[in-house]
């Protein structure tokens, strides 16, 4: 059984997850489909800079995402919008963080799926007298299903599982920026390994229902070989 601080921890890494999956699969459908129809000059240093954060270490695109939302950088601006000394250490600025660092998880799936639609089936479509939203919304979005399933669940488990830039840019305050993990890191700092499992657990169950849901969905939308 979790501890009441526990519980509100994993309410906030949900609650974080969820908005920041809806921002990314809002925000990353029309910037997959730019990058997904032609190559432009310049579009490798773009994608480039968009999957940095595959490979950036957490704690350094933290610092920097740290330094953008205190009070000395844009974030002091818009932190009081909300009568804030920066966006730092709010969930507000989770939110901003975790859409930073969960982006490539998001975009690239989109990506593919609007890659691998036939050009010949839109062609078909246009010849037909669909609008380009028409076509988008009545030929592409089907099409590319399985994508958004596999960028949302990609996207939701990977924000719930982020430890550096969370701890970097949030802190460790109950009921606002205390997520499941960094939760987690603290029971093992003071030694309450008992805590640490059982929180532990339920992120692993939590994680591998997200994931057997996925490949039971895409196994069931191929059908049988």
């Amino acid at each position: 059984m979790l501890a009441a601080g526990d519980t509100l921890a994993l309410w906030v890494s949900v609650k974080l997850a969820l908005i920041t999956t809806v921002i990314l699969l809002l925000l990353c459908t029309p910037l997959a489909w730019w990058l997904a129809r032609r190559v432009r000059p310049g579009q490798a240093l773009l994608e480039a800079l968009l999957a940095l954060p595959l490979v950036l270490p957490p704690t350094v695109l933290g610092f920097y995402l740290l330094l953008f939302l205190g009070p000395d950088g844009p974030g002091g601006w818009l932190g009081s919008l909300l009568e804030r000394p920066g966006l730092a250490f709010s969930f507000a600025g989770l939110v901003i963080g975790s859409v930073v660092y969960s982006l490539p998880f998001v975009l690239q799936p989109l990506k593919n799926a609007f890659a691998a639609i036939d050009k010949d089936v839109l062609d078909m479509a246009a010849a037909a007298g669909a609008s380009p939203l028409d076509r988008f919304f009545s030929v592409v979005l089907p099409l590319a299903r399985p994508g958004y399933l596999s960028a949302a669940v990609l996207g939701f488990a990977h924000t719930l599982g982020e430890f550096g830039v969370v701890l970097m840019i949030g802190g460790s305050i109950a009921g606002e920026t205390r997520v499941a993990s960094v939760a987690l890191y603290e029971h093992v700092e003071a030694g309450d390994y008992a805590s640490a499992q059982r929180l532990a657990l339920v992120l692993v169950v939590l994680s591998l229902v997200l994931l057997w849901a996925v490949f039971r969905w895409q196994k069931k939308a191929r059908g049988p070989l």
